[in-house]
C-alpha cells in the first residue's frame, strides 16, 4: 500500500458518533461508488464514496456498510466483492475478510452474495432508513449514482420503508477534522510543498503546460501520492483568467505569468494549492502590484479566518479588502466602491468567487453552507485578481487549519513571497 491507512479506532469511532446520531430502530445502508466504464472494455479508476470511507477505511468497489441501530447500541455488517483466483490474476486480489476486519474495525464482515437475504431480514423490521444522496450545493450529479440506483430498488421491494437522508448527518461529522485525518493532510501538503518546490527550477519560455502537469505528476505520485486531488489548472497568458482552465496545451509564452491550481491525494485526504509566478523568473511591475495585491488579500483573509465569525460575513469582509486593493491597481473607482461599500459589487468583475471552502477527504469539502468558523475546520483561502484585458490573472491559495486560538497554515512551507519565488526560479 502506498499510504499508510488509518488506525482501525478512528473509523470505529466514526461510526460510533453516527450510531448516537440515528434513532433507535432505524438503519443505515450505505454503498461503494460505481467504476466507471470507458467506451470499450476499460474502466476509469474507483474514486471511493467519501462518507463509506469515512465509516470504514475501505477502498474497494461494490463494498456496502450495513449498521442497524439498537437502544443500547448498534449492530454493523461489512459486505464486500469476494475475491478468487480469477479476480487475482486478472485484477489483483481483493480484500479478504480478515484483511477488511483490521482496516475497518468491523468484525462481522461477508461477501455481497449475502446483500439481499440481509435486506429481507433487516429492512421490516427498521423504523427508518438512512441512505445516501448528494445534497451539495454545487451537485450537479448528471450520472444515477451506486447509492441512488440501490435507494430506487430499496424502494421499489420495501415500498412502506421510510428513507431518510444521512448526507447531512455525516457532513456534519466531516467538517470537524480528526487528529488522524489532520495528519493524512498534513502528509497530501507536505508532498504538495516539495513537488512546487523542484517544479520552479523547471519552468521557462517555451515549456508546455502539459509538461508542467506531467512534471508535477511525477513528483507527487513519486513521493506517494495516489492522484492528483483534481484535475490541474496550468494555465499561462491570458487563461490565467478562466478560472477552471484545464486545457493545459498551450506553451507558456516569454513575459507572461502561469497559474497552477494544483493538489495531491494522499490516503484519500486532499491539498489544495495555487501558485502563479513568472514564466521568465521575473516578474513585470504591473505582475508584481497585482501578485502583492492579492498577497494583502490572502494576509487579510488569514488573519480574519477564526472561530466564531460566520462564512458568509467572512467573504463581505474579504470582498471589501479586496475593493481597496483593486482602487489601489487603478482597476476601480473610490465613487465605484461608495455605491455600496457594505458589500461592494464592482469587487466581482476582477474578483469573482468565493475565498474559502472545506477540504478534506473531498477537495470542495462537505459541511455546513453558512458555518460558524470552529477548530478543527480546514479551509482553503484562495483570492484572486484577473484582469482578462490586461491577460493578468493572479491566484493564490493555502490550507488553513482552524485552532483554539492560533491558525495552522498546512502550506506554509510553500514558496510565495515574489522575491522567494524570483529567487527560486532564477537560473
Amino acid at each position: 500500500m502506498r499510504y499508510e491507512p488509518l488506525p482501525s479506532s478512528f473509523y470505529s469511532g466514526n461510526r460510533k458518533e453516527l450510531a448516537s446520531r440515528l434513532p433507535a430502530g432505524s438503519m443505515l445502508i450505505l454503498h461503494a461508488n460505481d467504476v466507471f466504464p470507458t467506451n470499450a472494455d476499460g474502466t476509469f479508476a474507483l474514486h471511493q464514496n467519501a462518507n463509506l470511507f469515512y465509516l470504514t477505511g475501505i477502498d474497494q468497489e461494490e463494498s456496502v456498510l450495513i449498521m442497524t441501530i439498537r437502544e443500547n447500541g448498534w449492530d454493523e455488517i461489512l459486505l464486500l466483492r469476494e475475491t478468487n483466483e480469477q479476480i487475482a490474476i486478472w485484477e489483483g486480489a481483493r480484500l479478504s475478510q480478515q484483511q477488511a476486519q483490521e482496516l475497518s474495525g468491523i468484525q462481522d464482515v461477508r461477501w455481497t452474495k449475502e446483500y439481499d437475504s440481509l435486506l429481507d431480514r433487516l429492512v421490516p423490521s427498521a423504523g427508518m432508513v438512512f441512505v445516501e444522496a448528494n445534497q451539495h450545493p454545487r451537485c450537479t450529479c448528471p450520472v444515477e449514482t451506486r447509492n441512488a440506483r440501490m435507494t430506487k430498488e430499496l424502494k421499489e421491494k420495501f415500498p412502506d420503508v421510510v428513507l431518510k437522508n444521512v448526507y447531512e448527518i455525516l457532513s456534519l461529522m466531516r467538517q470537524i477534522k480528526k487528529p488522524e485525518e489532520i495528519e493524512a493532510l498534513k502528509k497530501a501538503c507536505e508532498i504538495t510543498n516539495e513537488g512546487f518546490r523542484a517544479l520552479l527550477g523547471f519552468i521557462r519560455p517555451g515549456r508546455g503546460e502539459w509538461q508542467i502537469e506531467g512534471f508535477l505528476s511525477n513528483e507527487f505520485i513519486g513521493r506517494g501520492a495516489r492522484k492528483f486531488s483534481f484535475l490541474p489548472i496550468i494555465a499561462s497568458g491570458k487563461d490565467t483568467c478562466v478560472l477552471h482552465y484545464i486545457q493545459n496545451s498551450k506553451r507558456c509564452e516569454d513575459g507572461a505569468l502561469v497559474l497552477m491550481d494544483i493538489g495531491t491525494e494522499y490516503g484519500n485526504y486532499n491539498s489544495d494549492m495555487t501558485r502563479t509566478v513568472p514564466v521568465n523568473g521575473k516578474f513585470t511591475p504591473r505582475q508584481r502590484a497585482v501578485y502583492e495585491s492579492v498577497l494583502n488579500m490572502m494576509t487579510y483573509a488569514k488573519s480574519i479566518l477564526r472561530p466564531g465569525i460566520l462564512k458568509s460575513e467572512y467573504e463581505r469582509l474579504v470582498r471589501v479588502f479586496a475593493a481597496g486593493e483593486l482602487v489601489k491597481l487603478g482597476l476601480i473607482t473610490p465613487a465605484q466602491v461608495a455605491e455600496n461599500p457594505a458589500d461592494p459589487p464592482i469587487v466581482r468583475k476582477y474578483y469573482m468567487h468565493g475565498c474559502s471552502h472545506f477540504l478534506g477527504l473531498d477537495v470542495h469539502d462537505v459541511g455546513e453552507s453558512n458555518p460558524v468558523v470552529l477548530p478543527g475546520m480546514v479551509f482553503t483561502v484562495e483570492p484572486g485578481i484577473y484582469i482578462a484585458e490586461e491577460s493578468i490573472g493572479i491566484r493564490l491559495e493555502n490550507d488553513i487549519l482552524i485552532g483554539e486560538t492560533e491558525n495552522t497554515d498546512l502550506l506554509g512551507d510553500v514558496p510565495l513571497l515574489p522575491d522567494d519565488i524570483e529567487r527560486l526560479m532564477a537560473r
